[in-house]
């Protein structure tokens, strides 16, 4: 059967348990069996909802129901009343507005159920298995439970895969669309004591729909089909999207429409009641014909009382809302997320590329000065190292190394030993490489995120002896620029042989050659190269020196600096062969000549610290909802300024915006959550399913930062806060996302997520930016009031005609204004002003 736990269970139970042969595989014949109960490997198609029942349900609404009524008892008055052709004259007016509103209404549902759809684009049509002994290539849909699979680079994961054979020292998976990770998954066959481990976590698992960067490996099938993690969320799709998804302002117009009815429903009868004395009168030609007469002025009342410009007035505001919002780079795809937008009481943010710009780049370099210290100078380890800032922030080929104690940029910094040293290293011991686009401007990775980051510093480093470096550089073509440095020193050396990366020894290598003279460079973890380090290359004499124990002691405090600031570090080495090798292996990584650290940050986007604050002064609450780990979540949250409201004290607002938006939010009388519920602390996905329901409530409405969350997390932390009558946005831009995106009241995908993600939201930010986040928000608050401007500009000249309707019954006299009047008063002569309230 299919495993929940194969993550906690050693191979040999995972085999037995399943009852497959991991030299053999299954038997054709076992595999025909187990399909039958187990049925193919397929997410399954929803059937899709027919055109007609599409249609049907636009027409579910009181108002437009009584417009229904109106129209069809004006047609059989009218053909009563030997009209002719004028009998169709009213009610084609009414039906014709209720088709154009229903349009739009159809086109929205249809675009709804595409997110389902998508999914199937993410399973793999082929894989690789082992039946009955022997390896051969079968379709995807065939695969059944303890089927033995095996993975290359380059394959898509046709199914749920318990790894248990590496081929190679590692085996890395892309698995961003699920976990929302930015870069490749180092995997591994041990396994994993947590039983309810996220999946980011379950690193001895591969996950249907995944991809595979580096290395081969075999595992065993342990779920197919919608027992898949990507078919865990295809289900959570299709419950989300069977909720009610009724918007504030729907609400409150069915509120109206509801009391509006029950009104209608007891002036109609009053005004037919009234005039019951009327009926006989000699001008109707006789009692039935005066009953009809009067009938067709209840119905004329009935016309007036509801405001028919209404829905096309909201469409057209709304649709100038998406306008206005497109140019802030964020694209509405349904008209009601406009006015949802400006209820938004809870922002949910993603951190990765959101918050941050999810660009991986080189903020400090640390080197060695000297390790011959004066004695009154020992105390201070500024005295034995040398820190940098490296400037820039994307993937730009241009930035200043700046000395951190001086802050003056550094002259040539390829003149100096370690930093030359540094960038040589960087550029060969990298499988990365950068790349200009010409079409939106600017530079692109390719490859691993750490590693981009290594280029780029060693583009930003320079070359050493050019004077005039600086200005050869600038005059490059942008293609040639983006690895002109890498592409000189990969000139330089001749790369022989590469040492992978692996889990056990947290580092990498590359034997490279130059003038007979063999070189290892290697990168990895601080603790695993400073191990492996009996030497040191000094910036002050550009040699190799013994390394003493209080540096090393020093570097360590140093590297756990960086990395309480959150900081990815990475340290560089080298080691020159005594001969001439074609050949490199682990016990070649002895005896290094450390050249420095590094760290790493995917840096907060430099806006959003002021969106927050915008945020808070509006009374918005932000929280944070990453699967990155919590020191990290922390850190950044930190920065952008989540960290100021943990106290829940008052905060001055001293931007025009958040003033502008706070007032509509009192106009509007929206809640001010932010301020009702001040954020404390953070948590993991793994406390919060520790969390009994009260303590989740709590969860849900004081922690600013969820940290390591699965796509469950971020839908259960949606539900609680709908339950306590927050309107939710949430972000985000993998397929994990998608459930949590439907259920929210408002789902932001980014503009770089899956194309699921994006069918599941119902904006999507052309920028990927928190801030544009805060701008629709605005503008959808300006909107939303406008609209209950307009609301009471048409109800109101609507009192006006029923009164005047009521009175002149009542009296007895004449039919002052018949149907088709009304409609033209309720449709252009009302319905131009009230359009332009919009524009406010």
């Amino acid at each position: 059967a299919p495993m929940e736990d194969a993550h906690a269970k050693t191979i040999a139970e995972v085999f037995a348990q399943l009852r497959a042969n991991p030299g053999e595989g299954l038997s054709s014949r076992e595999v025909k069996r187990r399909r039958k109960i187990w049925g193919t490997n397929e997410l399954p198609c929803r059937p899709k909802k027919p055109f007609w029942k599409l249609i049907l349900k636009q027409f579910d609404d009181l108002l437009v129901k009584i417009l229904i009524a109106a129209a069809v008892i004006s047609f059989f008055l009218g053909v009563a009343n030997d009209e002719g052709s004028y009998a169709l004259v009213e009610p084609g007016v009414i039906l014709i507005i209720l088709v154009a509103n229903a349009s739009v209404g159809v086109l929205t549902e249809t675009n709804a159920a595409k997110a389902i759809e998508e999914l199937g684009s993410y399973q793999a049509d082929v894989a690789t298995i082992l039946r009955d002994g022997n390896l051969g290539v079968f379709p995807s849909a065939e695969l059944v439970p303890g089927d033995v699979v095996e993975l290359a680079v380059g394959d898509r994961i046709p199914a749920d895969v318990r790894l248990w054979n590496m081929k190679g020292s590692s085996f890395r998976v892309d698995q961003a669309l699920l976990t929302g990770e930015s870069d490749s998954v180092l995997k591994s066959v041990e396994v994993v004591s947590t039983v309810r481990a996220v999946l980011q976590d379950k690193t001895c698992m591969a996950y249907s729909g995944t991809v595979v960067t580096a290395g081969r490996a075999r595992g065993v099938i342990v779920g197919t089909g919608m027992r898949t993690a990507i078919g865990k969320i295809q289900d959570a799709l299709s419950s989300v999207d069977n909720t009610d998804d009724t918007t504030p302002l729907k609400r409150k117009l069915d509120e109206f429409g509801t009391v509006l009815s029950k009104l209608i429903a007891v002036i109609c009868g009053l005004v037919w009641i009234v005039n019951i004395g009327h009926f006989s009168d000699p001008a109707h030609g006789g009692m039935l014909r005066g009953a009809v007469h009067y009938l067709k002025i209840a119905v004329a009342l009935a016309v007036a009382a509801i405001p028919e410009g209404l829905p096309a007035v909201v469409t057209t505001c709304l649709a100038l809302g998406t306008r206005k919002m497109a140019k802030q780079n964020a694209i509405v795809r349904t008209l009601s997320a406009v006015e949802t937008l400006g209820c938004t009481s809870v922002i949910c943010s993603d951190k990765t590329g959101t918050v941050t710009t999810n660009i991986m780049t080189v903020s400090r370099v640390c080197v060695v000065n000297s390790v011959e210290i004066s004695v009154e100078n020992q105390s201070s380890p500024a005295n034995y190292l040398t820190e940098y800032k490296v400037a820039g922030n994307s993937y730009a080929p241009d930035g200043k190394i700046l000395e951190i104690l001086t802050d003056k940029p550094v002259d040539r910094p390829a003149n100096l030993a370690s930093l030359l040293h540094f960038a040589i290293c960087s550029s060969l011991c990298n499988e990365s490489s950068l790349s200009y686009d010409r079409t939106t401007g600017s530079f692109k990775k390719i490859g691993e995120s750490t590693e981009v980051a290594l280029r780029v510093l060693a583009e930003k480093i320079g070359l050493p002896g050019f004077d005039n470096m600086t200005r050869a550089l600038t005059h490059l073509d942008m293609e040639e620029r983006a690895t002109y440095c890498a592409t000189y020193w990969r000139g330089q050396f001749e790369r022989v042989c590469t040492v992978e990366f692996d889990r056990d020894r947290k580092m990498m290598s590359v034997l490279a050659k130059r003038k007979g003279q063999s070189i290892l460079f290697t990168k990895g973890s601080p603790e695993a190269i400073m191990r492996r380090c009996t030497q040191v290359l000094t910036n002050s004499k550009g040699v190799a020196e013994p390394i003493t124990s209080q540096l090393r002691e020093i570097l360590m405090e140093k590297y756990q600096t960086y990395a309480r600031k959150s900081l990815r570090v990475l340290a560089l080495a080298m080691r020159p062969l005594i001969s001439e090798q074609d050949r490199a292996c682990v016990d070649d990584e002895d005896g290094l000549t450390l050249l420095g650290f590094c760290g790493m940050v995917d840096p907060p986007r430099p806006e959003v610290k002021k969106a927050v604050d915008v945020c808070r002064g509006a009374g918005i609450r932000v929280v944070m909802v990453t699967g990155d780990n919590k020191l990290t979540a922390e850190a950044v949250a930190n920065h952008v300024g989540l960290d100021d409201v943990m106290g829940g004290g008052s905060h001055p607002t001293t931007s025009i915006l958040a003033r502008k938006m706070t007032a509509e939010a009192a106009a509007a009388g929206l809640p001010m959550t932010g301020i009702l519920f001040p954020p404390k602390k953070s948590c993991t996905g793994q406390d919060f399913d520790k969390m009994d329901l009260q303590a989740q409530n709590d969860a849900a409405l004081s922690m600013s930062v969820f940290s390591r969350v699965e796509p469950q997390h971020k839908t259960r932390l949606v539900e609680l806060l709908k339950a306590h009558g927050q309107v939710v946005a949430m972000t985000g831009d993998g397929v994990n996302d998608a459930p949590a995106l439907r259920r929210a009241d408002i789902g932001i995908a980014m503009g770089s997520g899956t194309a699921v993600a994006k069918h599941a939201a119902d904006i999507v930010l052309a920028d990927d930016n928190f801030a544009s986040i805060v701008t629709a928000v605005a503008e959808g608050r300006a909107i939303f009031n406008n609209t209950k401007q307009f609301v009471r500009y048409m109800v109101s000249s609507n009192i006006g005609e029923v009164v005047c309707i009521f009175i002149a019954a009542a009296l007895g006299m004449p039919e002052t204004l018949c149907p088709v009047q009304l409609l033209w008063v309720n449709l252009v002569t009302d319905g131009l002003p009230a359009t332009a309230l919009g524009f406010n």
